[in-house]
This record gives structure tokens, C-alpha cells and sequence, in this order.
């Protein structure tokens, strides 16, 4: 990611996303920024609600592997953070494994083997879980399958039951 602000707008449903690194620190990830364009509102992630941790990667890699913590853990409390409630909610109901029973995100990043990378990289994954949760799923219109696909579907499992019966002995009756 850049250092300026990036932002992506797929159509009017789909919220878009940008990373705002802060003016004059350094230490990114200071807010992350997900407009929700059913409302034209702003969700902030507060940095402060971001919880790292650094730890040794798991994997092949060499020395460098055993001397450097380049990994990084990412834990963001659903609960406690200054998200709107409908998406609050539909993240603890959205069943992924990276959010514990407790409403915690855990996101680990070891892809890369420097620590800058890792959190761009840890960030981008939490940007891609809220911002999922953000736009909300159309409702399913229930159909009723039309004449045509219901004789074709009749037509298909007779000829296999067709096809099953010539595989049976023939009776010398």
C-alpha cells in the first residue's frame, strides 16, 4: 500500500475502503477507514483498538526464522470497538475462524519476512473481514423452478434409473 490515501469503488453497493496513514508518524496502521455507501458514512477503526503482538514465524525459512520475530498476531475486540452495531453483528454471526467465541479477531501474518509487510498484510485482511460485513447481503426472492427444468430434472432421473437396472443380472425367466 501506499503512503497516500487509496480508495476503490467497485458500484453503489459495495462499500469502499481506504487506508489513512497518518501525516507525520510513521508507525502505520493508525486508521483504517471504511465508507459505507448506503449511508455515506464513515466506519473508523480506531488504531488504539488494534492489538499487536510479534512472534516467530512458523515454517522454513532458515536461521532468520529462529532470531527474528517478523510474524505478527493482530487481535481486534468486535465488542469493544466503535464499529456500528449492524456490523458488529453481522461480523460475530458470520461464522469465520478467525473470530473467537469471545468476539475476538485473531489474524496472523507471517507471509512475509519483514514486520512492515506482515502488518500491511494483517491490516488488509481485517480491511477485507469489515469490509464484508459492511455491505449487506440482497435478500434471496424465492422462485419456484418452471415447468421445463422440472420435466428435465424427471428426464434426467429416469434415464439414470435406466442405466442402473441394465446393470442388474439378467433373469433367465
Amino acid at each position: 500500500m501506499a503512503a497516500s490515501v487509496e480508495e476503490r469503488r467497485c458500484d453503489d453497493t459495495t462499500p469502499s475502503v481506504a487506508f489513512i496513514p497518518p501525516a507525520k508518524d510513521r508507525s502505520w496502521p493508525n486508521a483504517v477507514a471504511i465508507m459505507a455507501s448506503e449511508r455515506n458514512a464513515m466506519i473508523q477503526i480506531n488504531p488504539g483498538e488494534i492489538e499487536w503482538s510479534a512472534i516467530r514465524a512458523q515454517g522454513s525459512g532458515g536461521q532468520n526464522v529462529n532470531k527474528v520475530s517478523t510474524a505478527l498476531h493482530l487481535r481486534y475486540d468486535i465488542r469493544g470497538s466503535s464499529l456500528p452495531e449492524a456490523v458488529k453483528d453481522r461480523l460475530l454471526q458470520c461464522g469465520d475462524q478467525r473470530i473467537t467465541s469471545g468476539g475476538v479477531v485473531v489474524i496472523k501474518a507471517q507471509r512475509y519476512r519483514s514486520q512492515d509487510r506482515n502488518r500491511e498484510d494483517a491490516l488488509a485482511r481485517l480491511q477485507k473481514l469489515v469490509e464484508d460485513a459492511a455491505s449487506v447481503p440482497a435478500e434471496r426472492r424465492p422462485t419456484k423452478p418452471t415447468r421445463a427444468s422440472r420435466r428435465r430434472r424427471v428426464d434426467s432421473k429416469v434415464k439414470r434409473g435406466q442405466t442402473k437396472a441394465a446393470r442388474q443380472k439378467v433373469s433367465s425367466e
